[in-house]
């Protein structure tokens, strides 16, 4: 088909770690793009320059607001043909998937679509959420015929958070329509900012499905290091060295264990364990993956008790300086991170915490000060003993120069 970009305003709904990038992309390729979330203090930031996840460059902040339109009014967006809606799908306190926001969203722009809109969504979720549950909302807001006004695709967000490297553009993008000519028009434009191409999916539930299945396989993976791990450390066996032998052979995954935390891996599987649910099957690998991940932590604090110990070291006079908080390396996400949870089971065995990480912001230090848990963002001077929970870049360089006590139960630093 002949594509013409300029008949296309694109509106990214959602501005935080997926919206960003896209909206820097399209704003980039000179797309009419306007970028939109109901946050007033976070677009009133991102007008500033500024970007409290410190995920964005101010670089590309800039282009952005040079090239694009940021808002959290929903009169800035009604000129637009094409909302790609990139809001978060958490989970709920009993593990159930909250669509609430996908909800809202659609809600949201089923108001102002017009006959020609598309919707894409990249927000991540199980097998049917589009057709099933949000298709219908856009009919009822609407009151437009679906695939006859207007039209639905979606494309699993691949972002990941803190890689300056494995950029959106170098990401393939996974791309599937509502029929074959909005599956063609969704094609091209995503050709147009993914400079290593797509991959059209057969359908819609195919793309979301390819989705889940991306981080369930890396969570089951995990799991198998990390029970290998409790394994190897009760034999006295390195699991890095372990690692570092297996994947001589060309077809090994490389993986280190670890606390699955975040906002995909952690969460994800319990997408797809609902719709299995409802659809009557038990997935028995991936709960049991699942319950391994989710419980690694207490397997942690109960191997570092047991350090203390060996080393003979006296609680009640140490400061236990936690190295890192986010989720991932080098990364400022903080969502569901397990160092938390790390960090109340060690308090209530006793032990003096103080945490650093980089990448905290005031509102989490404050959050932390209410558990009467310290943090510093700066480096901390006077470490007693550093409990390496996260390997961002600042912390290695610490460790180079220091010379105390280190507790690391990835033990994955054989410097350490």
């Amino acid at each position: 088909m002949d594509f013409d970009k300029n008949k296309y305003n694109i509106c990214i709904v959602g501005l935080g770690y997926v919206g960003m990038p896209l909206l820097n992309r399209f704003s980039t390729k000179g797309y009419a793009t306007t970028g939109f979330d109901i946050n007033e203090l976070r677009i009133n930031e991102l007008r500033d320059s500024i970007d409290s996840n410190n995920d964005i460059d101010i670089s590309d902040l800039q282009n952005i607001n040079s090239k694009s339109q940021i808002t959290s009014n929903i009169e800035d967006i009604k000129n637009c043909n094409v909302f790609i809606i990139t809001v978060p799908t958490p989970i709920n306190d009993d593990k159930t998937p909250d669509l609430a926001p996908i909800i809202s969203a659609t809600k949201l722009i089923g108001k102002i679509i017009k006959s020609g809109s598309i919707v894409i969504y990249e927000s991540t979720v199980y097998p049917g959420v589009t057709d099933d549950i949000c298709t219908p909302i856009l009919e009822d807001e609407s009151n437009l015929a679906f695939n006859k006004d207007f039209y639905t695709g979606y494309s699993p967000e691949r972002i990941v958070p803190g890689d300056k490297v494995n950029t959106i553009e170098k990401i393939v993008k996974v791309v599937s329509g509502s029929n074959a000519k909005t599956l063609e028009i969704i094609s091209s434009i995503y050709s147009s900012i993914i400079d290593v191409g797509i991959h059209e999916a057969p359908s819609i539930k195919v793309a979301e499905a390819a989705k889940v299945t991306e981080n369930i396989q890396r969570d089951v993976n995990i799991a198998l290091i990390n029970e290998m791990h409790q394994l190897y450390s009760s034999l006295d066996i390195s699991t890095n060295d372990v690692i570092e032998a297996a994947a001589t052979k060309w077809n090994f995954m490389k993986l280190k264990p670890g606390l699955v935390g975040g906002h995909c891996i952690s969460i994800d599987p319990y997408y797809l364990m609902h719709k299995s649910k409802m659809s009557g099957y038990t997935p028995n690998i991936m709960l049991a993956a699942r319950k391994l991940n989710d419980e690694m932590g207490d397997w942690v604090v109960d191997n570092f008790l047991d350090f203390v110990k060996n080393q003979n070291i006296d609680l009640a006079s140490t400061t236990v300086t936690l190295m890192g908080y986010t989720f991932k390396e080098n990364c400022s996400d903080i969502r569901n991170t397990k160092v938390y949870d790390l960090a109340i089971s060690l308090k209530n065995n006793g032990v003096i915490l103080n945490i650093w990480d980089p990448f905290l912001t005031k509102e989490t230090q404050e959050e932390l000060n209410k558990k009467n848990i310290q943090s510093d963002i700066k480096c901390p001077q006077d470490v007693q003993l550093a409990f390496i929970c996260v390997y961002h870049k600042q912390i290695l360089k610490f460790l180079d120069t220091y010379g105390g006590l280190i507790y690391d139960f990835k033990k994955l630093n054989s410097s350490l």
